[in-house]
């Protein structure tokens, strides 16, 4: 019965957004007791399908956090703050000289980018280890995001980022945390450095592959950036209960348990 819902053909695939806010009567939706169990069941059918179906085990991205990186895109989608299928994922627990940023298509279930991205000067060396808020600190900021507008800055074409986790990024815009391009950022830098070259708290990315990620993303997506377990982190985006009802809704589950 989960796998007919589900549609095994292509596990990520969800319905069209719509690009509409839902009504209150639709965010106050709530799942009972057998409708809850017959969700659940469902979701974690969906994040073990989904992937296997995009190959992240062999890109080295943890299961764990895949997951979470899920719970807060329905729990986003079901406040209506996002409505696009493109989710993105930086894992700053790996090193800085492993690729560690990803992006999906979750409605085709494809893994379209996988590359390097830098962390801030003061966040740490090879490593991200420290992470901040704060104006003028130099730190990266974990949790989610949601992409803005493009512009053309001093790197070139470069995208806003809007910080939607409460005490953890939401001074994004006004500190210019931005996805740009760097030099820093490349094998070569690596090598002669044994790390990636760091930013002044912006996930900066290759140049070469910076346009074409950034035209991916931007536009109201999300991106979601984990940290290593010892910060800490604890985000309202994480709590289950309204991610099911989002995950439900893009699947057309709600009201098959009688």
């Amino acid at each position: 019965m989960l796998l007919t819902a589900l549609t095994l053909g292509n596990p990520l695939a969800a319905a069209p957004p719509t690009g509409r806010t839902p009504t209150p009567a639709a965010a106050s939706v709530r799942l009972n007791g057998p409708e809850k169990a017959f969700v659940m069941a469902a979701f974690e059918q969906h994040v073990a399908l989904s992937y296997a179906q995009a190959g992240l085990s062999a890109t080295g991205l943890p299961l764990d956090v895949y997951r979470r990186a899920l719970i807060g895109f329905y729990h986003l989608q079901q406040r209506g703050t996002t409505s696009a299928h493109i989710l993105s994922i930086i894992d700053f627990s790996r090193s800085s000289t492993q690729k560690r940023l990803w992006t999906l298509d979750l409605a085709k279930g494809k893994l379209l980018h996988h590359t390097l991205v830098a962390h801030g000067k003061y966040t740490g060396e090879e490593f991200a280890q420290n992470f901040s808020n704060r104006e003028g600190s130099e730190m990266s900021s974990l949790g989610f995001y949601v992409t803005g507008a493009t512009y053309q800055g001093k790197h070139g074409l470069s995208l806003k980022l809007h910080g939607v986790d409460a005490g953890y990024n939401t001074n994004a815009l006004s500190r210019a945390v931005v996805v740009h391009g760097a030099d820093y950022v490349s094998q070569q830098f690596i090598r002669q450095h044994g790390r990636l070259g760091r930013s002044q708290g912006c996930p900066a990315l290759p140049v070469e592959q910076t346009p074409a990620i950034i035209r991916t993303i931007k536009g109201g997506t999300v991106l979601f950036a984990n940290g290593p377990a010892y910060t800490g982190y604890r985000s309202n985006w994480l709590s289950l209960d309204p991610a099911l009802v989002g995950f439900a809704r893009s699947k057309g589950l709600l009201g098959q348990v009688g």
